[in-house]
């Protein structure tokens, strides 16, 4: 028991558990809304993009969270444009724009030379290389995305269930979809130091995939997937301490496990419905 307690001496790790958890809880209350509008493949894409923002950022010089933070926001303003335009597949539109810009990160690496710690911290996740300003960063955004999940409820409900409906209605579809976007940006942007590029996709995912096999309540899923996703960080950070592996990958990992126990259990449970009907008609 004390072995475990061990890491908490240190202040880069109780940085990186609070940020972790807060991440975790973030993407679990932003993917909510991303997995219930078939948007897996957005989430996932500009999470490659930003990396091209990321990579222009530190060869020139600039702020992390001003280069890649404006080069993400045009990212998701780009996608949000595609994908309300039928000239093309939503999905092959936004591959080629996100693929590109994540290309083009890894060519100005290879070119210039500045690969290293913050490279690999930004394509896997680093709990070392989270600060102070790390923990601020990701605790506003959450603050930010937890108000407007709370008081655009409605607009945010309805439109992502029947976009079409909500519009009829009189919501500005457009505006809760560009709102949506950019709360879905901060998200990745904030949280890229610790789960990394290649993975924020997937911890954005299964929290709301993990809870929507709990419940059929909306509002109900808002609040597991929230939870589920902060307690994937909070043990993922503890077990990648233990175990010497990235942040990252064992969250993602804690993730995929919290998965196969709720799907086995859920399909324990189906099991057991079918066979009451049958048990009923047998007596």
């Amino acid at each position: 028991m004390r072995e475990l307690l061990v890491p908490y001496q240190f202040e880069f790790f109780r940085n990186g558990l609070i940020v972790a958890t807060i991440a975790g809880a973030l993407c679990g209350l932003v993917g909510v809304f991303v997995v219930q509008r078939g948007m897996s493949y957005i989430g996932h894409g500009l999470s490659h993009a930003i990396f091209g923002g990321f990579a222009v950022s530190a060869l020139v010089g600039v702020s992390y969270f001003i280069g890649a933070g404006l080069w993400g926001i045009a990212a998701a303003f780009a996608i949000n444009g595609v994908t309300r335009r039928k000239t093309i597949g939503a999905d092959a539109a936004i591959g080629v724009v996100t693929t590109a810009s994540f290309a083009l990160g890894l060519a100005l690496f290879a070119v210039f030379g500045r690969a290293g710690r913050s490279f690999d911290a930004a394509l896997f996740g680093s709990v070392l290389g989270v600060s102070s300003t790390d923990v601020l960063v990701i605790a506003g955004v959450a603050v930010a995305a937890t108000l407007v999940v709370v008081f655009q409820y409605r607009p945010l409900l309805f439109t992502t269930f029947d976009p079409e409906v909500a519009a009829a209605s009189g919501i500005r579809t457009a505006r809760v979809e560009g709102l949506l976007m950019l709360i879905l940006a901060a998200t990745i942007l904030s949280t890229m130091r610790v789960l990394g590029v290649t993975l924020i996709a997937a911890t954005i995912v299964i929290p709301a995939v993990v809870a929507r096999m709990l419940t059929d309540s909306f509002g109900r899923l808002l609040v597991y997937s929230t939870i589920i996703g902060g307690a994937c960080g909070a043990i993922g950070m503890n077990l990648s301490y233990h175990a010497d592996i990235q942040s990252g990958p064992t969250i993602v990992l804690t993730g995929a496990l919290f998965f196969i126990v709720a799907f086995a259990v859920s399909s324990l449970r189906a099991a057991r419905r079918r066979r009451l009907p049958l048990a009923a008609l047998g007596a």
